[in-house]
């Protein structure tokens, strides 16, 4: 048997990290709930075991999303896990076909040329010799822009590199010196006997013109072993703990599990899963307008596998979800965020400042300060009857036109409605889910559910995209829940209401919560279509720019979000349109003292581009339900 010590380091880390995947696989499995068992398990007999074997070369080995994000950045991933698999693959048939048995031991393939020095003279040998050679040439031109990329990120086309532990900078170390000392070590062998292709075979023979090839190609061996080795090791306690972690996320995501509100076996191996890329730090508006560039979501993974105090890190963000639709490996990062603000939510001082909050809106009624608040706001009430509720919101009151312009639209539309909030009332309950106050949120919940009940409406609409995303979300309701721009578009399609052409140029503003949030990205378009000249914005939809005044942030100075709110607002006017057009009301106000464009909601220039033309009395809810909703 063929047999040497430096193989050792390569063993035992090898070894070391399939135990410890397999048992670290077997434990997240254990700590799933019984539902998520069931799924996982049905998981592996079907589509969804294909999908995952699709995703995991798509995306594990070929980095299909970050490619279209940023092709040197995705080509040097890209070169180094699918050249990885490539160098591992072809060296087991290698070793099983030029070598001395078949089925040999794992460091038979790895360390092939050390054990068969002779390997590749002539013919078929030759030919599979250029093989190796070219894959590994690949991973080495990956590996230059890794090294690049860690010391001038610009080279990869990164704004900002992740900074590093110690322990993932002795990894990093290790996985540096794989490929190269692979390089040299096949390179002196080689050169001692006089093989190996374009690349081993050229530099052995040079390496040999001047050096003593043979005995200095031992040393190398070791290193490789060793670099090997240590990179194993490390690798559960690095972020390279992604490489098994994504495989195993990728069958349960695509076995139906989700992230959920709360911390599980799941969104732990998410938290695993995140490769610290950076390209979370590049989108967020926090890193290039306010110079915020260590609370993002790969340093919260970071903390969070640390088992790190994350606390400033989890609430100094906008909530906007650039870095989810980023994030190429797919992880739900906007709950699991949200996880570790309720995690802090039992901190008094953090509890206090959101008791203020609520005393400065509502009333508190006499009771002592650790009972459960009663809010003298949740009195019972016995709302009237109609179709159609409408439900401002509380930052909606706080831009009163847009509340005035959705009041025109709804009488102009015959509909029979309720303005539920028109003299105040309930939050939706988000700022206090942001806070992690999720029993003072439930109350609220509770309360709206029993007013929206009792109202026997069918359709509620909203003018928030925040209360618009809750209502839907968070509620169980028996209502067809719509945002106002999906409500006015549905009465144009239905020639409820009656409109003008405006001769302005209009650029759109996706809001966060409605646009990634919920994927309402067409209806507001096709109104601005009908009504005005929509032009284009280098950042739609997805990619849609937040406003900065997100509720989800309360560290953010007023000058930090100025900049933000002016550096997306200078985006958005570049072609200096008419009119700067979102579907938010905390968006307007943001914007309208960040831009000197006039900033308008739907609503309002939809109320602008009504006519006096009386529209025909009919059934109006009906037609405008969705089948499924026109017998409710």
């Amino acid at each position: 048997m063929q047999f040497d010590p430096f193989v050792i380091p390569f063993n035992i880390g090898l070894y070391f990290i399939v135990l410890y995947a397999v048992g670290r696989s077997v434990i997240w499995f254990r700590e799933l709930s019984r539902a998520d068992k069931l799924r996982l398990q049905r998981g592996f007999f079907g589509p969804a075991f294909a999908m995952s074997l699709k995703e995991i070369f798509m995306e594990s080995l070929i980095h299909r999303k970050i490619l279209k994000t940023n092709w040197r950045l995705g080509y040097m991933h890209m070169s180094l896990a699918f050249g990885w698999f490539l160098l591992i693959f072809f060296g087991t048939v290698e070793a099983d076909v030029f070598g001395t048995k078949h089925l040999n031991a794992p460091y038979k393939a790895i360390f092939f040329r050390f054990f068969n020095p002779e390997h590749g003279r002539s013919g078929f040998e030759a030919a599979y010799g250029f093989l190796m050679d070219l894959i590994l040439a690949f991973i080495l031109s990956g590996l230059l822009l890794a090294v690049l990329k860690r010391f001038w990120s610009p080279a990869v086309g990164v704004k900002k590199t992740t900074k590093l532990g110690v322990s993932d900078k002795i990894a990093l170390t290790s996985l540096w010196l794989i490929f190269p000392s692979r390089l040299i070590a096949e390179s002196f062998t080689c050169g001692a006997y006089e093989t190996g292709s374009f690349l081993t075979g050229s530099l052995g023979s040079f390496l040999a013109s001047f050096l003593p090839t043979q005995e200095m190609a031992y040393p190398f061996w070791w290193l490789y072993s060793l670099s090997l080795g240590t990179f194993f090791i490390l690798l559960p306690v690095t972020r390279y703990m992604h490489i098994p972690a994504e495989i195993f996320l990728i069958f349960m995501r695509n076995a139906g599990i989700r992230t959920g509100d709360r911390e599980s076996s799941y969104s732990e191996v998410e938290v695993h899963s995140c490769s610290s890329c950076g390209i979370c730090i590049d989108t967020c508006q926090l890193n290039y307008s306010a110079g915020i560039n260590t609370i993002q979501s790969a340093y919260l993974m970071k903390g969070i596998r640390r088992n790190e105090d994350v606390k400033d890190i989890a609430e100094n963000c906008l909530m906007c979800g650039r870095c989810d639709q980023a994030c190429p490996v797919g992880i739900e990062l906007y709950p699991i965020r949200m996880m570790e603000r309720r995690r802090k939510s039992a901190d008094h001082e953090y509890r206090n400042l959101y008791k203020g909050y609520l005393r400065s809106r509502f009333p508190l009624t006499p009771e002592k300060d650790n009972e459960t608040p009663s809010y003298s706001y949740l009195a019972e009430e016995s709302p009237e009857k109609a179709d159609v509720l409408y439900f401002a919101g509380c930052m909606t009151h706080l831009t009163p036109s847009i509340k005035n312009s959705m009041v025109e639209i709804l009488n102009a539309s015959g509909l029979d409605y309720k303005f539920i909030d028109e003299k105040g009332g309930a939050c939706c309950g988000r700022p206090l889910m942001l806070a992690g106050q999720d029993r003072e949120a439930r109350e609220l919940i509770n309360f709206n559910s029993q007013m929206i009940w009792k109202s026997g409406a069918s359709m509620l609409v909203t003018s928030c995209p925040i209360c618009y995303k809750v209502f839907r979300e968070s509620y169980h309701l028996d209502v067809e829940v719509l945002h106002h721009s999906q409500f006015i578009k549905r009465l144009i399609d239905k020639e409820a209401i009656s409109l003008k052409f405006l001769q302005k140029n209009v650029v759109y503003h996706s809001p966060c919560d409605l646009g990634r949030g919920s994927g309402v990205y067409e209806e507001p378009k096709e109104i601005l279509k009908y009504v005005s000249r929509l032009e284009k914005s280098r950042y739609e939809d997805a990619e849609s720019l937040c406003c900065g005044g997100s509720l989800g942030n309360l560290k953010l100075s007023s000058e930090q979000r100025r900049k933000i709110a002016t550096d997306a607002a200078n985006e958005l006017t570049a072609s200096c349109p008419d009119i700067l057009a979102t579907a938010c009301p905390l968006c307007k106000k943001t914007f309208s003292s960040a831009t000197s464009v006039k900033v308008s909601d739907i609503s309002e220039i939809v109320a602008e581009a009504l006519t006096k033309t009386s529209v025909p009395k009919y059934n109006a809810l009906k037609a405008l339900s969705k089948p499924e909703m026109a017998n409710v």
